[in-house]
């Protein structure tokens, strides 16, 4: 699978962590975060990750920042994304079984302990569909009307 990986300063080393487990898992990974050291903006990386996404450049993509959740709210706001900010394998897993979301956040201050069964859960969990594929449908079209409702 080809995946696109972004971070901003904060998570540099644990994005370089994360591309060498997915390498390990037989992934190609497409670095989006800036070759220059320094302070960078998460909504930038962000937004390049995201946009691989949903131009099937890249099948999925993670994103790394101190927290992950800046990274989750830039995520989020780009049409066609499903991130999820996963602090261990279990969020992972049932991120993509429930919700087949298709980036994965994470915060890089929270350690890596764990950072190799979190992303095996992510990239190795298909998503179940049934139940919760109606219910995506639904996100969906809270997606598509958000874009037109003149009272948000």
């Amino acid at each position: 699978m080809k995946i696109a990986v972004g971070s901003d300063h904060r998570g540099v080393e644990y994005k370089r962590l994360a591309i060498t487990f997915l390498a390990e898992m037989g992934h190609i990974c497409q670095d989006f975060s800036p070759d220059a050291a320094g302070p960078v903006d998460y909504p930038d990386i962000a937004g390049a990750v995201c946009g691989a996404v949903v131009r099937s450049e890249c099948e999925r993509g993670v994103l790394i920042c101190g927290t992950g959740i800046g990274m989750s709210i830039a995520a989020n706001k780009v049409r066609g994304i499903r991130a999820a900010l996963c602090c261990d394998a279990f969020m992972a897993e049932r991120a993509r079984l429930h919700n087949d979301a298709n980036v994965i956040c994470l915060g890089a201050e929270r350690g890596s302990g764990n950072l190799r069964e979190i992303l095996k859960a992510f990239f190795q969990t298909p998503f179940e569909g049934g139940r919760h594929q109606r219910r995506l449908e639904k996100v969906f079209q809270i997606e598509a009307d958000s874009l037109f409702d003149k009272n948000c």
